[in-house]
């Protein structure tokens, strides 16, 4: 299956572009002082330039190296286009143009090699990512072990110092005579009252006397 060649009109435009710039850097060179093959050759040096400028920028993308590059070929480029557009006599060339004219080989020169042998973005090594730092465990406090409570230190208990023994009290001790002559006469009253003697506790309870000294006023009574 063949395809129809169709002519193209941007195609077409920039062959005629290309040519008329192309004549252009031909006569501004062959004025300059560049004669025989050395003039057309530096069309194709500017053109290559511009060209090698700009696949660098569509390939590697905006770098202040290709832009400077491709601005100088653009800049040869119109240059030669105005000059030769009737503004400057090519008979008479200015020495300044005569010097720019000649230096330009050894310009493109350095420029191609710099674009042609300067690291793209798709050379370079990409840095190593940096190791990611280690995930650490959460550090659990240890349990405060506590210390064991010193034991006590056995005390001497100091020994008892003897009491010196207390007098034995009397175990019956003295009554009054007139307190037994009054326990008398209650005990008879009592035993008149009642036909029987009278017992301790009561004789007590009437003479209001202590236990102690009841019982001997009844052992007296007996």
């Amino acid at each position: 299956m063949t395809r129809s060649i169709r002519p193209d009109a941007v195609l077409v435009q920039a062959v005629i572009a290309g040519a008329l710039s192309f004549a252009h850097l031909h006569d501004l060179a062959s004025a300059a002082g560049q004669t025989g093959w050395k003039a057309w050759a530096y069309p194709i040096s500017v053109d290559l330039l511009l060209v090698a400028a700009w696949r660098r920028l569509r390939s590697d993308g905006p770098s202040r190296l290709a832009w400077c590059w491709f601005l100088i070929a653009l800049v040869a480029s119109l240059g030669a286009n105005v000059a030769t557009a009737g503004l400057l006599d090519l008979n008479e060339v200015p020495a300044w143009l005569r010097i720019l004219v000649a230096a330009w080989p050894a310009l493109a020169f350095m420029g191609g090699t710099l674009l042609a042998h300067s690291p793209t973005a798709q050379d370079r090594v990409p840095d190593p990512p940096a190791p990611a730092a280690p995930e650490t465990a959460p550090q659990i406090p240890e349990p405060a072990t506590t210390a064991p409570a010193p034991e006590p230190e056995p005390t001497e208990i100091p020994a008892a110092e003897e009491t010196p023994a207390l007098p034995v009290a009397d175990s019956a001790p003295s009554v009054p005579a007139a307190l037994v002559d009054h326990a008398r006469k209650v005990a008879d009253d009592h035993q008149a009252r009642t036909g029987s003697p009278i017992d301790t506790d009561t004789l007590r309870a009437r003479l209001g006397v202590p236990p102690q000294l009841a019982d001997a006023i009844a052992a007296q009574l007996a």
